[in-house]
């Protein structure tokens, strides 16, 4: 077999879900979060998070803050064989690449406008968002007023993906947060479930119950 043929039937190699996690690992290795624990521990726990979504939506999880914090270029993610929408969701996320990265907000909007990238950002935010994390923070910086940006976030990116989307995310990596969501769809239903009544076109239920049996009362056809 010539070296040309055999090239043809090598497959191109295969960028895996399981690469992007020992990546995430290797590149955020020497980094520390606010409260100066390992931050490799966080974008794990977002790529985990995502377990119930496609692969190219759990390598951006994994990879979410990749182009944030570290040297690692678009090209350099495309020549590993990070598939071209993984990366896309990545850059999606990625802050500095905001048209105005100093608004926070403005960038959760940017977000916001994509349903894979929202889905790797709510998970980025439900990990933030961790009681005990906060309230380390909030230990920590007893003077500052506390952080309602992750808080101000949240409605704006699940208007962007559906409810069961969240809710599989929220299971994962904050299941606090699904009283918080609950609570949130109570008060957006405007059902008036005190009058709420059978369109006319309805048909009446049959007399008798579901299995055919007769009403209480009723006369069966070999009856007179």
């Amino acid at each position: 077999m010539s070296d040309q043929h055999a090239a043809e039937q090598t497959p191109a190699p295969s960028f895996t879900v399981e690469t992007a996690k020992v990546l995430a690992e290797v590149a955020h290795n020497r980094q520390k979060d606010k409260l100066k624990r390992p931050y490799k521990d966080h974008v794990l726990a977002v790529g985990d998070a995502l377990a119930d979504f496609d692969d190219d939506i759990r390598i951006a999880g994994y990879l979410h803050d990749i182009a944030e914090d570290t040297p690692m270029t678009r090209q350099a993610l495309l020549d590993m064989g990070v598939s071209e929408r993984a990366v896309e969701i990545i850059e999606r996320v990625t802050n500095r690449l905001h048209s105005n990265p100093d608004d926070y907000q403005a960038g959760i909007r940017e977000i916001a406008e994509d349903h894979d990238a929202a889905l790797v950002k709510i998970a980025d935010n439900a990990h933030n968002s961790l009681p005990e994390r906060v309230q380390a923070l909030a230990d920590k910086w007893p003077d500052r007023p506390p952080v309602t940006k992750y808080r101000d976030a949240r409605p704006v990116l699940y208007a962007a993906v559906e409810v069961e989307e969240i809710r599989k995310i929220l299971a994962r990596v904050n299941p606090w947060l699904l009283e918080e969501l609950d609570d949130r769809l109570d008060e957006e239903d405007t059902t008036d479930y005190e009058n709420l009544s059978y369109d006319d076109g309805v048909p009446a239920a049959p007399e008798g119950d579901a299995a055919g049996r007769e009403a209480p009362g009723a006369t069966s056809s070999g009856e007179r």
